[in-house]
């Protein structure tokens, strides 16, 4: 099978990687239902949810034969958390004791190990947070990549093992990553979990998706993340062959909550139902996503969805919110980040807040690029709606709501925060019960929906396309 691929291999330092999941295996994962299931774990448990064991299951080895143990993921835990490394993923361990002291503000670190984490014996690690965090299972499924183990291998040559990572997952290198050309894996004889259905993958290394998109229309490439530009025609393009699967992220219009102009939340309700999100998806993504009623994608675990009253479509209403909120006069201008082929889609939405709500100049407006937007957006220099989307590296409402809608969030994006969500989170995030942590999460999101200080768009979807060698 031939498979696009876009990054390294290293899991800590490759954020996301098609080979990095094909070469490693997580300690837990959540299934079809939204639950909670161990792969190399055998249980993660904790009382008060700040202390943690992680029992694994036993008998598990790496590529080259060498024991999985506690002790392999304790020292990839503290390679990455190790400031000096740089490795992407180091700030997935911000929440785990001594973080801080692995990444003083100045000068090099005085120790090189996490004080939270601890190798009791082969087969139990015990993690200890700085604060109770029920969400902390959900942290150790497969896209917190920095979570992986590492063999003692590893160490001895860490250029050599980026172009050459042993893992402990499904597949095997057969040969040595080679700078955009990519590898070829091998189905692993004794790797303990299911056994994949291929017995090997060769990734292709693209810099451009259209054109991994083109070889698998010419049957080159079995398969490929199909580009955004292309979802209205994908399926056209692919009869039968086009696989979506829920993502855990959400797309949505920033809103300038520092402008006095958008302090009603009855002016932001009005942008939000003057559009017609069905209209727009059918046209723009070809159906392949998910108009959003929520702020928590459903992909993640517990999430309500169908709680945003003004997320459905209602013109007439958006006119009379309108009002209410004492009108709007000149230009309204929408911003998005240039190159990323989301001209047609911002107009789109601009005209449909033009047209619905009776307004005379909506437009929609382009940045050279990222950078530029992202300087604008974070230095509060946006003066209208523009572009917004979170993405969730685990499946919990906690990444989505923290992430967008508090002062420390790493989205820097709604520049939003309120006591009283807050505080939910801080109850959820500290709950020893699943269920009561799920019900917190929920009425948090429900208590930023009073405020509705940005207008939820779509949830996002993985798009694959596949030739007919390959079956769903």
């Amino acid at each position: 099978m031939r498979r696009s691929s876009m990054s390294k291999t290293v899991p800590a330092s490759a954020v996301a990687a098609y080979q990095v999941r094909a070469l490693f295996a997580p300690l837990v994962k959540v299934d079809t239902e939204g639950k909670l299931s161990y792969v190399q774990a055998e249980s993660v448990t904790s009382s008060d949810a700040r202390h943690w064991t992680v029992k694994l299951r036993s008998g598990w080895t790496f590529h080259n034969g060498g024991p999985v143990t506690a002790r392999s993921y304790a020292g990839a835990w503290n390679a990455t958390a190790y400031g000096p490394i740089a490795w992407a993923a180091n700030g997935q361990f911000a929440g785990v004791a001594g973080y801080a002291a692995l990444n003083p503000a100045k000068g090099e670190p005085a120790t090189k190990k996490l004080s939270g984490v601890k190798a009791v014996d082969d087969t139990t690690l015990e993690v200890t947070l700085t604060a109770p965090d029920s969400q902390f299972p959900l942290q150790l499924t497969p896209n917190q990549v920095g979570f992986y183990p590492l063999p003692k291998a590893a160490y001895k040559d860490l250029a050599a093992f980026d172009r050459r990572p042993i893992g402990n997952g499904p597949f095997k290198m057969s040969g040595t990553w080679e700078p955009n050309r990519g590898a070829t894996v091998t189905a692993y004889a004794g790797y303990k979990g299911p056994k994949p259905a291929s017995p090997s993958i060769t990734f292709r290394s693209y810099t451009d998706l259209q054109t991994a998109y083109t070889d698998a229309q010419a049957g080159t490439l079995d398969v490929t993340g199909v580009p955004v530009s292309k979802y209205a025609q994908a399926r056209t393009d692919f009869p039968g062959r086009v696989h979506t699967y829920e993502a855990p992220s959400l797309e949505f219009l920033n809103l300038p909550l520092h402008d006095p102009r958008f302090r009603s939340p009855d002016l932001r309700r009005a942008l939000s139902m003057s559009i017609n999100r069905s209209t727009v998806n059918k046209t723009r993504y070809g159906g392949l996503y998910t108009p959003a009623t929520s702020l928590t994608p459903p992909s993640e675990v517990g999430a309500k969805t169908g709680v945003c009253d003004a997320c459905g479509y209602d013109p007439e209403g958006a006119k009379a919110l309108l009002r209410k909120a004492g009108g709007w006069s000149g230009p309204m201008v929408l911003t998005y980040p240039g190159g990323l082929g989301l001209d047609e889609l911002y107009k789109a939405l601009a005209n449909q807040i033009r047209q619905n709500l009776g307004l005379a100049d909506v437009t929609a407006q382009p940045t050279a690029d990222w950078s530029e937007f992202s300087e604008k957006s974070i230095g509060k220099k946006l003066t209208g709606p523009s572009y917004g989307h979170w993405g969730a590296l685990y499946p919990s409402m906690q990444n989505t709501l923290r992430g967008i809608f508090t002062e420390a969030g790493g989205c820097m994006c709604a520049h939003y925060s309120e006591p009283e969500v807050d505080a939910l989170l801080n109850r959820a995030d500290s709950s020893r019960d699943p269920a009561t942590a799920e019900r917190l999460y929920n009425e948090a999101q429900e208590r930023v929906l009073e405020d509705f200080p940005v207008v939820p768009l779509f949830y996002g979807t993985y798009v694959y396309a596949a030739t007919e060698r390959v079956s769903a």
